[in-house]
């Protein structure tokens, strides 16, 4: 997710910018859009599903673009590119294609005996106007996802994508034209700072943000004027612990490939390696074979990314301590690149300790004891996501259920968020509220409870004046 410290660093003086939208012309947007909304044009769900099935159209027509301007922003690799991005979001198109229609039925519930002669359900309901503000490290994803869920919804929405990522964000706007020309039912804001303030100021139904938790402060303070409910999926360090019993050539294998993914800028990337001190050395050594099998010379090969820019490729390169590097550590400025890196011997008051690292820098720290360790992480900030590499379930469970985070892996990592049958989601500091699959569409629904009652009866106990003779009957009922 885009890591900014402010709302003020969400866009650089020297980036490209297409074109300004004032605050009035956004403001007209939105209401345009309330006007379409009130309508009642986004309720049926064949309306909703015609629109997705021509932003699939759309996407699987554009890969070629999508794939161009993924690499132009941050150097992905045409498979990198179609696993993380492209793919996730033909595959959660797919999932909202096959359940909309089910997921919008009234959902009968269980009616109390109290309630006889009635039948209860609950009706997922659109919330309106939705405004989806996505960040520069999975830019097409982290848009297209939750737009997805949205339209599935029969919401209306309001696109903000980073300015960080321009060939994407530019991409956005060009596919959110195509699929909606009107802009009635999908718009896109471009710019940055300005754009994002003026966005906060207005009136939304809904907010979904992805991004720094600072900026997600920010965001929540824009959304309490005017009481909006809100999701915020931000980040964190996030722990990946590999006990004395784990598989270290595999658990070797799958960190590398989660930490090192986008040159390390994903949300959910392992943050930093606390391992038993026994096996730390096979561990390290294991890391440094993967790193070299999977990427061999990272600064030159096609499959490793850049850093997004030279304000994020500086502040990776100052948390690189030399002394305790013991794999990679180079860069090449020109290129914002900076080599899958390694250090060890590492404490919880280092330098790269103090901030999420959010960039290809993984550093390892030793523990012996499992307890002591679970008492530490149980005072940190809640992180995104947290990983345990271990043989044994019964230690698993342990770490799983008595440490707070967003979702996680057994024995992997990353991978949990790919799967449309399970909300992706952080808690406390890291976010609130999740998305994916069912999850998604109830996030963008407001659930309706329903009691249908029949005319034919009309019990008096219930009404004043109350008797002692009623109260019993009632009791009988109520218990």
């Amino acid at each position: 997710r885009e890591r900014s410290d402010s709302t003020e660093r969400m866009e650089k003086p020297d980036l490209p910018r297409r074109r300004k939208m004032t605050e009035e012309k956004i403001r007209e947007t939105i209401e345009a859009q309330r006007i379409f909304f009130e309508s009642g044009e986004t309720l049926p769900p064949e309306n909703r599903l015609n629109l997705l099935v021509k932003l699939k159209e759309i996407i699987v027509r554009r890969n070629d673009d999508i794939e161009k301007a993924l690499l132009r922003d941050l150097g992905k690799s045409p498979f990198e590119s179609y696993m993380c991005e492209t793919g996730m979001v033909l595959s959660e198109i797919n999932y909202m294609l096959g359940h909309t229609k089910s997921l919008a039925k009234p959902k009968r519930v269980k009616t109390p005996l109290v309630q006889f002669l009635s039948k209860s359900y609950t009706l997922a309901c659109p919330y309106g106007v939705i405004l989806i503000m996505s960040p520069w490290n999975y830019p097409f994803m982290l848009t297209f996802d939750p737009l997805a869920d949205a339209v599935a919804a029969g919401n209306t929405v309001i696109l903000k994508p980073s300015a960080y990522s321009p060939a994407v964000s530019e991409l956005i706007e060009e596919i959110a034209a195509e699929l909606d020309p009107s802009g009635l039912w999908v718009a896109t804001v471009t710019g940055g700072r300005e754009e994002n303030k003026s966005l906060l100021r207005q009136k939304f139904d809904y907010i979904f943000f992805t991004g720094s938790v600072a900026v997600g402060k920010e965001v929540m303070r824009g959304a309490a004027e005017n009481l909006t409910p809100i999701t915020l999926e931000l980040g964190g360090k996030s722990p990946c612990i590999v006990l004395k019993d784990a598989d270290i050539p595999v658990a070797a294998r799958r960190i590398v490939f989660g930490k090192f993914l986008n040159c390390g800028q994903t949300c959910v990337a392992p943050d930093y390696v606390l391992c038993d001190s026994s096996v730390r050395p096979s561990l390290v050594t294991a890391l440094k074979e993967e790193i070299k099998k999977q990427y061999g010379n990272a600064l030159d090969g096609d499959s490793y990314g850049k850093i997004v820019n030279e304000k994020h490729f500086s502040r990776i390169l100052g948390l690189i301590d030399k002394q305790k590097t013991v794999c990679g550590g180079g860069s090449i400025p020109e290129k914002l690149k900076i080599e899958p890196t390694v250090m060890i011997n590492c404490t919880f008051d280092d330098k790269v300790m103090q901030e999420e690292i959010f960039g290809p820098v993984l550093p390892v720290i030793d523990f012996d004891d499992e307890d002591e360790l679970i008492g530490r992480l149980k005072k940190l900030p809640h992180p995104l996501a947290l990983y345990v590499f271990t043989e044994n379930k019964k230690s698993a469970r342990k770490f799983i259920t008595r440490i707070g985070f967003g979702g996680g892996c057994v024995n992997d990592t990353v991978v949990h968020l790919a799967t449309t049958e399970m909300g992706f989601g952080g808690m406390g500091n890291s976010g609130m509220g999740a998305y994916h699959g069912k999850t998604g569409f109830l996030t963008f629904s407001h659930l309706k409870s329903v009691v249908d009652k029949s005319t034919r009866i009309d019990l008096p106990m219930r009404y004043a004046p109350y008797t002692e003779k009623n109260l019993a009957v009632v009791r009988k009922f109520m218990k």
